[in-house]
């Protein structure tokens, strides 16, 4: 197992991406150890003690040269809510990096990643790290509305960009399973990523299977410790019972009981 880290970090930027999405880079004294997409750190939120438990959240950028490391915090409860209010200068205390990342692209692959939510991190991580050329990548990134997605335009540099809003608001209308992407030909691609809410992870990993494609989602369980102490984010697969912050975050597809 890759060794584990416990550090503080300086906050450098809080950014307010809209109005329930925010940009937390911070900063390590030491240099970063290597860190791929998919994997996540625990936060501790100091500023409130009633949240005693660490909160888990992916990995969105990773500069080795500057030693920082940025997430987006998409505001779900207490915790999320009390980290989006945390100040420049102030101090967090991370464990990281965790979980297993996704399986890198083959340099001949054409690869589809689907974000929903705070999902969206990732795949834009994986996207950047990815090392294929634009034309072989297609993002599509699912939301409520045009006021809950986040401008990724800067990712166009390395795939091509596509957006579902359920209310037409950005892009198609509907779901992501129900964008021109995704229902037009799945056997086009050689790879499928996810990550994002559990029925869309569900409906991408059942059409990839039926389409034969190779397919790998990131699981959002409740990830408490991070070291499989606790066992609150056990999941069922082929293999048995396993903890999601150690044998995933990712899993293939044909390995879990979906």
């Amino acid at each position: 197992m890759p060794k584990k880290f416990v550090a503080d970090f300086t906050v450098v930027e809080n950014k307010a991406l809209n109005s329930t999405n925010f940009l937390i880079k911070i900063k390590s004294d030491s240099a970063l150890p290597e860190i791929k997409p998919g994997q996540f750190v625990n936060v501790e939120i100091k500023q409130a003690s009633e949240v005693f438990l660490r909160r888990p959240f992916s990995i969105f950028e990773v500069d080795y040269k500057d030693n920082t490391l940025s997430m987006i915090i998409k505001i779900l409860g207490k915790g999320s809510k009390i980290l989006t209010d945390i100040k420049v200068g102030d101090s967090v205390s991370l464990v990281y990096p965790l979980g297993k990342s996704f399986t890198y692209p083959e340099k001949q692959d054409r690869i589809l990643l689907i974000g929903g939510g705070s999902g969206v991190a990732p795949m834009l991580f994986l996207a950047k790290e990815s090392g294929l050329a634009k034309e072989q990548v297609d993002i599509l990134l699912g939301a409520r509305s045009s006021e809950d997605h986040i401008n990724v335009e800067e990712y166009s540099q390395f795939a091509n960009l596509h957006y579902a809003s359920e209310d037409g608001s950005l892009g198609e209308k509907g779901f992501v399973t129900q964008h021109s992407v995704f229902t037009t030909d799945l056997k086009a691609y050689t790879k499928i990523y996810a990550c994002g809410p559990d029925g869309m992870m569900r409906a991408i990993a059942k059409d990839a299977k039926t389409a034969e494609v190779f397919c790998e989602v990131s699981l959002e369980n409740l990830m408490a410790c991070g070291f499989g102490v606790c066992l609150c984010c056990i999941e069922p697969t082929n293999k048995g019972n396993q903890c999601v912050c150690t044998d995933g975050p990712v899993f293939n597809i044909n390995d879990l009981k979906w």
